[in-house]
C-alpha cells in the first residue's frame, strides 16, 4: 500500500481561496526560531520542506535568506511562485518528494517541515528525516512537527501500518487528508526515529481543534 499520498487531498484545498485562508500566516514558534537565526547566522540557507502555499517560505525571504521551497502538491508550488513573484522575493520552488529531496548534502543551515514528515509510514517517515539529516549541514537546525498518541487521531480508523492509521471518507472529519495515511508516536519513539541529531527542545502542543495534539521540536544536526 502506498502510504505518502496526502499531498493529493492538499492539492485540491489549496486549489481554492477558501483551502488556503488558514495557512496564510506563518506559525510564531517558526518565526521565533527563524529570527534567531537570522540574527546569530545573517547568512541563512533554508529549506521549508512541504511549504503548502509557501507562509514560510515567504517568510524566510522577507528575513533575507537563501529560500528553497518543496512540496507534492502542484497547487501549493504554484501559490509560492505566484506571491514570490507579487512581493519580488526569490523562492526556489519546486515539485518533490520528501524522501528524495533534489539538493545536494549539507547545503542548508536551516530546513522546516511543519504539519509535513507524518504524512506517511514508519518507513517513509524514517526516510525523510535520512533526507533532512542529509541536506542539513553539521550544526545545521531543523524545525518540525510530528503527531503525538495523545492526538484523538491515534487508533482511529484502521491501522495499516505501526501507529500508522487511514480514516475512512464517510467519517465525521474536518481535515480531508485523514483518508490518507498518518503516523503517530511518543517521545521515547521521536526521539529514537532522529538518530543522528541532538534534540534541543520537544513540546506536546495542542493546536486549534480539541485533541489535535502535536509534538513541537527544535533539533541540531551532529
Amino acid at each position: 500500500m502506498k502510504t505518502d499520498t496526502a499531498h493529493r487531498a492538499w492539492d485540491v484545498k489549496w486549489a481554492t481561496e477558501e483551502g488556503r485562508a488558514d495557512w496564510i500566516a506563518a506559525e510564531p514558534d517558526v518565526m521565533e526560531t527563524a529570527t534567531e537565526l537570522s540574527t546569530r547566522l545573517g547568512s541563512v540557507r533554508a529549506l521549508d520542506l512541504g511549504c503548502g502555499v509557501g507562509r514560510h517560505a515567504l517568510l524566510f525571504a522577507r528575513l533575507g535568506f537563501e529560500v528553497s521551497a518543496v512540496d507534492l502538491a502542484e497547487a501549493g508550488i504554484a501559490e509560492v511562485r505566484r506571491n514570490a513573484e507579487a512581493e519580488d522575493l526569490e523562492i526556489d520552488a519546486r515539485i518533490a518528494p520528501m524522501t528524495e529531496l533534489p539538493f545536494a548534502d549539507g547545503e542548508f543551515d536551516y530546513v522546516l517541515s511543519f504539519n509535513v514528515l507524518y504524512h506517511g509510514d514508519p518507513e517513509i517517515v524514517r526516510a525523510a528525516i535520512a533526507e533532512i539529516r542529509r541536506v542539513l549541514r553539521p550544526g545545521g537546525i531543523f524545525q518540525g512537527t510530528m503527531l503525538s498518541k495523545r492526538n484523538a487521531g491515534f487508533g482511529a480508523g484502521t491501522e495499516v501500518a505501526p501507529n500508522t492509521f487511514v480514516r475512512s471518507a464517510g467519517e465525521d472529519m474536518d481535515d480531508s487528508d485523514k483518508v490518507h495515511p498518518h503516523f503517530y508516536c511518543d517521545a521515547a519513539g521521536l526521539v529514537g526515529l532522529y538518530d543522528g541529531f541532538e534534540l534541543l527542545s520537544l513540546r506536546d502542543e495542542l493546536h486549534k481543534k480539541p485533541g489535535s495534539w502535536h509534538w513541537h521540536m527544535v533539533a541540531e544536526r551532529k
